[in-house]
């Protein structure tokens, strides 16, 4: 297994940067998920993993050796592409042992080899099939079988599910988990998609600009966004604006017009600094607000009901606080009704003060929470 090293990799068309300064480092045996909008400069980070752009800056590193300077055929990179780019006057055997006939390898040996590699992506009984004779998810798992044949040390994977239907791309997510794991191979892969990068990646690395905004593990991007905007790239949470209050024993105190509340952690800035935080729709528990409600605990507060969506499974409301208007997913039985009072509590663990101020996002959009994906 090898280990893949990015180090202040830049690129440059013209005076366009579209890669500024990625670092970033692939743990032998594990997947790393470039995650961002298009024209964030992932596939052209890729790009130059793969040798296909040089870089005008920085370094790339296989184990600690350079390979900048060396020529895509000589990398032993294996790349799968977001089309899958097959011989349509090739059978499945043909397509998969191109590579290996390529490399003058016996016969003999290409054959079992082949045979071995369909039955990893369960092929086997394929093999004089043409491209046009699979699914789309058959021919990505031939597209990845050719990939792997030739015992790369690194692969690079560009988008490899976008061509396919949302029951297939679950499938194949499920299969790339599968196969990555089996085979140990260091690999790069590059979407615009934050469920895939959350199932399948060890690592996630957050572009935005021909940067790495962020660097960690699908929880923690997930859960803890260093800025308003990463959150609101990952989808489907609230974003609150207010004050900064006092600190204390692991607790940060946070003052919106919704209410006073507490976040377990420290705090990122003064006292009374305007700042934004998130809490994710489905921490948000909610409940009927009786006549008399009583002294209110901790983290709760008076919400009133204006939208109720059946989404199966689950009830998507928009409740309203003041001006702050949030999205609670409730997977209860019971539904209420638009215009219902409600109490609205949540955990101190669940909201998260942004470390980076949060000033990306107006006030206007801070106040608004995001529908479900």
């Amino acid at each position: 297994m090898t280990e893949l090293e990015i180090v202040s990799l830049v690129k440059r068309f013209g005076d366009v940067t579209a890669v500024n300064g990625v670092s970033l480092r692939v743990e032998p045996g594990n997947l790393v998920a470039l995650l961002g909008p298009s024209g964030c400069g992932k596939t052209t980070t890729l790009r130059m993993v793969a040798g296909l752009e040089q870089p005008t800056e920085g370094d790339i590193r296989f184990d600690g050796a350079s390979i900048v300077h060396t020529p895509p055929h000589r990398r032993n990179i294996g790349m799968v592409f977001q089309r899958y780019v097959l011989f349509p006057h090739m059978s499945v055997e043909g397509n998969v042992g191109f590579g290996l006939r390529m490399r003058g390898m016996p016969k003999a040996e290409i054959r079992r080899r082949v045979a071995e590699v369909l039955d990893i992506v369960q092929l086997t009984g394929f093999e004089r099939r043409f491209p046009s004779q699979l699914s789309g998810g058959q021919q990505q798992r031939v597209a990845i079988a050719r990939t792997v044949v030739t015992d790369p040390v690194i692969m690079l994977m560009d988008e490899p599910l976008s061509n396919l239907d949302a029951k297939l791309r679950e499938e194949m997510r499920t299969f790339i988990t599968t196969l990555q794991r089996r085979l140990g191979i260091t690999t790069l892969f590059v979407t615009h998609d934050q469920v895939e990068a959350i199932e399948l990646a060890n690592r996630i690395g957050v572009m935005f600009a021909g940067e790495i905004v962020q660097f960690g593990t699908p929880a923690e991007i997930f859960n803890q966004p260093r800025s308003a905007r990463i959150a609101d790239f990952m989808g489907a949470t609230n974003l609150l604006q207010g004050e900064l209050g006092s600190a204390s024993a692991g607790f940060t105190s946070f003052r919106t017009d919704a209410g006073e509340f507490q976040a377990a952690q420290a705090s990122p800035g003064p006292d009374g600094a305007l700042w934004q935080a998130t809490i994710r729709p489905e921490h948000l528990e909610i409940a009927e607000a009786t006549g008399d409600a009583g002294t209110l605990r901790r983290n709760q507060f008076r919400a009133r009901v204006t939208e109720a969506v059946y989404y199966g499974g689950l009830v998507s409301y928009k409740v309203a606080a003041n001006e702050t208007v949030l999205t609670v997913r409730d997977r209860s039985t019971r539904q209420f009704p638009q215009g219902a009072e409600i109490i609205v509590h949540f955990d101190p663990a669940h909201l998260w003060i942004f470390p980076e101020g949060g000033t990306e996002a107006s006030p206007h959009q801070a106040r608004q929470g995001k529908e479900p994906v």
